[in-house]
Parts: C-alpha cells; structure tokens; sequence
C-alpha cells in the first residue's frame, strides 16, 4: 500500500512540475513577444498561437542580427577612413554620411532627437530646441558628446497638448 502511495505521489509531484514547467515558459513566451514592435505583426499578438508569437521573434532577432553586423561594418569602413586621415566629403557622400545627420524618433510618451555634427560645423542647439517647441513638445533633457571630429546631440522631449 506504501508503493502506491510513492508511486502516485511521485506522479502527482511530476505533473506539478510540468505544470509549473508550462506556466513558466507561457511566461516567457509572453514577455519575448512585449519586447516585439507591434507594426511587427499582422494581427494582435494576443490573437496569434504561441508558435507563430515565437516564428515572428525569431524573424525580429535574424532582422536585428543582421542590421548589427551592416552597422559594425559601416563603422569599421568609418574608422578606417577616419584613421586613413579623415574623412573628406566626396568620401562621406560614397559611404551615404552627410553631416550633420537628424533622425527623430517617436515614443509613446515624446520625442527622441538625435544631432550629429561636426566639431566644425556650428549650429545653435538653441533653434532647435526653439523649433521643438513651436511644434508643441517640450524639451526634457539634452546630452552632448564628442567622438572624434563628431558632435553628438541627444535630446529628449515631451509632447504637450494645449487644450483649447
């Protein structure tokens, strides 16, 4: 009576394993799909089986893994030119670089403004901070950095409405 009793309590004790085994890798499974850009899928992400969840990750990880390895080329080709005595425009233009560079990002909660531009090539912060907010965001946070013959502006902002 003993070895029956073992033996379902050591069945019970698996099954409960498996389950919490399960309920850890749904877990899992939900927080890799949140990581997911939604404009990634066709549908909700809540409507789609867990497989296709996991086949949509896995074309965002080789899209990702493959816009690393072009970026470290880019900027390999990038160093070595730099190292080679700097870059002149005729080389920036080959290589599709053009200074400065602007690229705005768009997040739920604002605005991502990111500056590139040479040490040599003034620009007032100030008139862009001026346009930012004429367009209605309010600028958060700004952060300057040097690398080499670049300045890189980083700029976080806010966007308000006005109510009318």
């Amino acid at each position: 009576m003993t070895s029956n009793n073992t033996c379902s309590n050591s069945k019970l004790d698996r099954k409960i394993v498996e389950r919490n085994r399960r309920i850890h890798m749904k877990g899992l499974c939900s927080q890799l799909t949140s990581l997911i850009p939604s404009h990634y899928f066709k549908t909700s992400k809540e409507m789609l089986p867990q497989q296709d969840q996991l086949d949509v990750a896995t074309t965002y990880i080789m899209q990702l893994k493959e816009k690393v390895e072009e970026l470290k080329k880019k900027k390999q080709r990038l160093t070595m030119d730099n190292e080679q005595g700097g870059l002149d425009p005729s080389d920036s233009m080959r290589i599709g670089l053009q200074l400065p560079m602007l690229e705005i990002r768009d997040y739920k909660l604002g605005l991502e403004v990111n500056l590139i531009s040479g040490l040599r090539k003034n620009f007032m912060l100030s008139e862009v901070i001026t346009v930012l907010e004429e367009e209605g965001a309010s600028v958060v946070s700004a952060s300057l950095s040097t690398e080499g013959n670049k300045v890189f502006h980083i700029l976080h902002a806010q966007v308000t409405t006005y109510l009318s």
